[in-house]
């Protein structure tokens, strides 16, 4: 008995998942600025890992001489994310509820830029998960060739245990996480100084990789070195995280969110351009062909084939595995944003155990386990899907700021206006903060034509496609749920409140202990009623027949429905809509019974015909259909049973 009762009481979701936590407790699952940057930082910081390799890809096409530009280049893309930083920050203040791309198209740009906005932010957090996971694989598999083979099925496993992670809950989930990005910005910087000091003590090698890189040379053009600079503009993913996550962190949450970006883009910065610097002294080898990343390069040239190699590997595919987690941070509130405002199901808006937004996460968890195993991990093919989303959504923010600010500019010193739950207050220093967010507006802009125009062939059309298409069945989801709201709150459409007559019915397989629940219920109603058995199985029905007479006798009258063709449903719904002619204002009820086993599997070994009955009666008006449970604890029972040495067939259900 102690065993059954421990078995019942073990739950799977408890121990993976954790105890459910109170609606009450979501105040206390805010997080600090130590643990914000591990939390919403770790995407934007382990863009340093791919985003020079990306620069260098591009400008393979000239040949190595000219892989110098990559220098300029990476100054021009941290001189960008200077300016975002700043806008950033003027964004964090101005929507201290959170202020994603989303919030600010939809309260200055209107209701079509914002869904905009949010398919392309939605889209940027799945592709995060699916190149972040990847350049991971692609970290392990520089250290261990032998691996390769393996990099999708790598992939799909880590991308479950983040998952599962992240369904314990935000707080417990950057606690996990908070050790390993501190752990990689130290071993960054330390291969950075290191190689520093090396290039000036003049001991600084080149790098050992010997594989030829071949490409059909282009002439260096302008177009090339814009496409280099929007490819190495991946280093930008992840800037807008913080503005979207503001609500996690704890009060005064947009001080907190601000240190915390600010943080982020200096480490970013620093990272970025040292490791671009040390790139072009080891003279890298870099290529669509080549299998070794850029970061497995310079540490091999600096440090040899030492623990530090193998340590400094390890950490970046933690970095870049855990990157993934930014976008399980914000994609599933971004999600319930869009499903609270009636554009995405309302099922996204639901917490789960752990105070998250489940469904949001086993969304994101899907979507880009799909693309992994589509484009089979390779983190070149999933970049060009990847930018687009990324600096549409930058333009649309920029641009709503930039209209929040001409706004401020039109009110007077001292004037307050409430906006969609931020509030609107006179600046006199409106111009040159509408000025910063014009150039980011401006520089996101042409970094997204330029990269919609360069990596179009390459799978960027694939984006250019699917943002349009996801805005369209926003809206159709959102007029969905108007017309539903419409009718449902028409009060001239509601019903007469009145007693109707019903005609109860109750649908009988065969006769045990569960017939006998279920006709306890129906007598239970105080009404006439009557059994009904569809004969799938004709010798079947002739012994419920005879059982019915012997067990239940004049109870009530057992009506057999004919089904030469052996389907269940068919008969009853043709015998539910004849009752209903003959109830032009009344009700019909069904009552099914349902035998209830301990577990998943145990219940799957069963017809479960209640739940296909109840599905295939929601066509009719006026019908209403109760299932009658019938718990069955086989470790009672079925012991019982043999003990009493009876038939194997006496516990059959």
């Amino acid at each position: 008995m102690a065993t059954a009762t421990a078995a019942r009481n073990f739950s799977l979701a408890r121990l993976l998942f954790g105890p459910p936590l109170l609606t009450a407790d979501a105040p206390h699952q805010t997080i600090n600025k130590k643990v914000g940057l591990a939390v919403f930082a770790s995407d934007a910081l382990s863009s340093v890992a791919y985003a020079t390799q990306e620069i260098l890809i591009v400008l393979a096409f000239a040949g190595v001489a000219a892989f110098g530009l990559s220098i300029p280049i990476s100054m021009a893309i941290v001189t960008l994310l200077i300016v975002l930083t700043i806008s950033y920050r003027q964004t964090i203040y101005a929507y201290p509820g959170g202020g994603g791309a989303y919030i600010v198209a939809r309260d200055n740009l209107g209701e079509a830029p914002a869904q905009t906005a949010g398919a392309a932010l939605l889209t940027d957090y799945i592709l995060t998960v699916s190149v972040s996971v990847s350049s991971g694989v692609a970290q392990i598999t520089s250290a261990f060739p032998g691996v390769y083979p393996y990099r999708v099925e790598i992939a799909l496993g880590l991308i479950a245990l983040i998952t599962l992670v992240n369904l314990r809950g935000v707080k417990e989930s950057g606690r996990v996480f908070a050790i390993p990005t501190y752990f990689f910005v130290l071993l960054a910087l330390l291969m950075i100084g290191a190689g520093l000091v090396q290039l000036a003590a003049g001991t600084l090698g080149a790098s050992p990789n010997t594989e030829v890189v071949e490409h059909t040379l282009e002439p260096l053009a302008l177009f090339l070195v814009l496409r280099a600079f929007a490819s190495g503009c991946t280093a930008l993913t992840g800037v807008e995280a913080i503005s979207n996550g503001i609500t996690a962190f704890r009060e005064p949450r947009s001080k907190n969110a601000a240190r915390t970006l600010i943080a982020m883009s200096g480490l970013l910065g620093v990272l970025f351009i040292g490791i671009t610097l040390l790139a072009n002294q080891i003279h890298v080898v870099a290529g669509e062909s080549v299998k070794e990343t850029v970061i497995s390069q310079i540490a091999r040239t600096v440090y040899g084939t030492t623990p530090l190699y193998y340590i400094t590997l390890m950490a970046t595919t933690i970095i870049l595995i855990m990157a993934a987690n930014t976008s399980y941070a914000d994609f599933p509130r971004l999600g319930a944003l869009h499903a609270g405002d009636g554009f995405l199901p309302k099922q996204l808006t639901w917490r789960g155990r752990r105070l998250v937004f489940s469904w949001g996460i086993f969304t994101l968890a899907s979507v880009a386990s799909m693309l992994i195993i589509v484009f089979q991990a390779e983190t070149t093919r999933l970049i060009p899907l990847y930018a687009i989303g990324v600096f549409l959504s930058f333009t649309l923010s920029q641009a709503g700021m930039v209209v929040r600010w001409r706004k401020i500019g039109r009110m007077k010193p001292g004037e307050a206006v409430q906006a969609h739950g931020s509030v609107m207050r006179y600046d006199p220093h409106w111009r040159g903060k509408q000025l910063v967010n014009a150039a980011g507006a401006l520089m996101t802009f042409v970094v997204m034509i330029v990269f919609a125009i360069a990596k179009f062939r390459d799978g960027a059309w694939i984006v250019v496609v699917l943002v349009p298409t996801l805005v369209f069945v926003f809206f159709r989801i959102h007029y969905h749920y108007r017309d539903v709201a419409a009718i449902l709150s028409q009060g001239a459409r509601w019903p007469s409140i009145r007693r109707r007559p019903v005609k109860t019915v109750a649908l009988v397989d065969d006769v045990h202990a569960g017939t006998i629940n279920l006709i306890n219920f129906a007598k239970s109603l105080g009404v006439p009623w009557t059994a009904v058995h569809v004969a799938i199985d004709p010798d079947k029905a002739e012994r419920v027949k005879q059982k019915w007479q012997e067990r239940v006798g004049e109870e009530a009258y057992l009506k057999i429905l004919t089904s030469p063709y052996r389907n269940l449903v068919d008969p009853v719904h043709k015998y539910i809509e004849g009752l209903l002619a003959e109830l032009p204002q009344g009700y019909v009820h069904v009552i099914v019974g349902h035998l209830v086993m301990d577990n998943l599997v145990e219940q799957a070994l069963h017809q479960n015909a209640a739940i296909a009955l109840n599905l295939a009666l929601q066509d009719l008006k006026r019908v209403a259909v109760t299932t009658v449970p019938y718990q069955l604890d086989l470790h009672i029972n079925g012991n019982s049973a043999r003990e009493h040495g009876l038939p194997e067939s006496a516990t059959r259900t």
